[in-house]
């Protein structure tokens, strides 16, 4: 009888070794999150109020960047630019949306033709992006994130 009790029990002596919980440090959870994490992505674009509720993620950067681009242009009508020549090119900007939401311009690439004349354009797009609405910024596993946007604008005047 003792034979046959000693036969089960030693099957869950020899087995609790496999109940052991491996103890991983806090800082070798950190290092396989950030490996694992795609920085160049975010979970959800930066927003207007009006793509707000958009869950697509390509609609929704396609409704950031329209709504933008919407905005520069009303703001460059405005101020009824004069030239000698026609123009048609396109200048390239890049637009950095802060994690709070302020959007800050990093650079604007523009011909040189279209700089000689079209000289106060820099200072038109720099206040056309102060003016733009409330943006809530993009969102990356739950936390604001800063994200920049290389933006083509196009630019026509005869």
């Amino acid at each position: 009888m003792r034979k046959i009790l000693l036969l089960l029990i030693f099957p869950f002596l020899v087995c609790c070794k496999n109940f052991e919980t491996k103890k991983i440090s806090s800082e070798e959870v950190f290092n396989q999150e950030t490996q694992s994490l795609n920085w160049k992505e975010v979970d959800e674009y930066p927003a207007f109020e009006n793509c707000k509720n958009i869950t697509e993620l390509e609609k929704a950067r396609d409704c950031f960047e329209s709504t933008v681009a919407n905005s520069i242009y009303a703001y460059l009508v405005k101020q009824q630019p004069i030239v000698t020549q026609s123009i048609d090119d396109t200048l390239f900007l890049y637009l950095e949306i802060s994690k709070s939401g302020k959007p800050v311009v990093d650079s604007i690439r523009v011909d040189s033709v279209v700089t000689y004349q079209l000289p106060e354009l820099d200072k038109w797009v720099r206040q056309s992006v102060d003016s733009l609405p409330k943006i809530y910024p993009a969102i990356k596993r739950g936390i604001p994130v800063s994200s920049v946007f290389k933006m083509p604008i196009i630019i026509k005047a005869e």
